[in-house]
């Protein structure tokens, strides 16, 4: 009898320490402001590619999370204080950055690609040359563009935003625009009736977003790298991508 009472308490012992793990809870910090990734609904709330993919890393890995909007000025310094334990917000991984900041595996990649009428001959960003394109100011479309053009080139327009941009280029204003591939393809998808399509372009350079945990925090960034790969074999991954974007699932670096 002794030796089942044990046996009992050993297997409550371990239920309990299930239970504890399955229910720990970490902090999420994400911008409310970079639409398609992250943005407030109208019940305030954040959604996004971002959002559902750290929601599926959580549910893969089995623990929780609390959604926070933070601002990206500032975001990184909310690892360091211990505010947040992961933030997700279209952050670019760079060299600079890893001094800060642990990342994750890329699960986006964030370069430039140009956008024109479903009937244009461009082909390449020389093909450029002789057009009018569109850029958001001081972006990074707008860098590479001006490389080609020169910066003070006067078939360059430049534009506050993506969609102030699009929309010209759908009246005509511009024969061809420069943005965020993640950006534009949700805009594209919200409007298939202005029949853009995309030219890619192997100048432009190949960056990639990673979610971001506090320097030195390994075992979180593993959990997070876990679920990732989880997502991306049984199909979750594409289904999110789809979802926000397209049926053209990207090809990410080896996880």
């Amino acid at each position: 009898m002794f030796r089942k009472w044990i046996q009992a308490g050993c297997l409550f012992a371990a239920l309990a320490s299930s239970a504890f793990a399955a229910q720990q809870t970490y902090v999420v910090g994400a911008g409310g402001t970079y639409r398609p990734f992250e943005f407030e609904n109208s019940q305030k709330q954040l959604e996004g590619f971002d959002i559902d993919i750290i929601k599926a890393i959580a549910k893969a890995e089995d623990f929780n999370i609390k959604l926070i909007n933070t601002p990206w000025e500032g975001i990184f310094a909310t690892l360091g204080s211990g505010d947040r334990d992961i933030i997700i917000s279209g952050i670019t991984i760079t060299d600079k950055r890893k001094q800060m900041v642990d990342f994750s595996a890329p699960y986006f990649p964030a370069e430039q690609s140009i956008v024109v009428p479903a009937n244009s001959k461009v082909t390449s960003l020389v093909s450029l040359k002789d057009e009018k394109v569109g850029v958001v100011n001081s972006s990074t479309g707008d860098i590479v563009v001006s490389d080609v053009l020169g910066k003070n080139s006067t078939a360059i327009k430049r534009f506050d935003n993506t969609p102030l941009m699009l929309q010209e280029l759908f009246e005509g204003g511009v024969s061809a625009a420069v943005g965020d591939v993640g950006v534009v393809k949700y805009y594209i998808k919200q409007h298939p009736e202005k029949q853009f399509k995309l030219v890619p372009d192997a100048k432009f350079e190949r960056q990639y977003f990673g979610i971001a945990v506090a320097k030195g925090n390994t075992e979180l960034q593993a959990k997070i790298n876990s679920g990732l790969k989880k997502i991306v074999a049984d199909g979750t991954y594409a289904k999110i991508y789809k979802t926000w974007f397209d049926d053209h699932e990207p090809e990410l670096p080896a996880q």
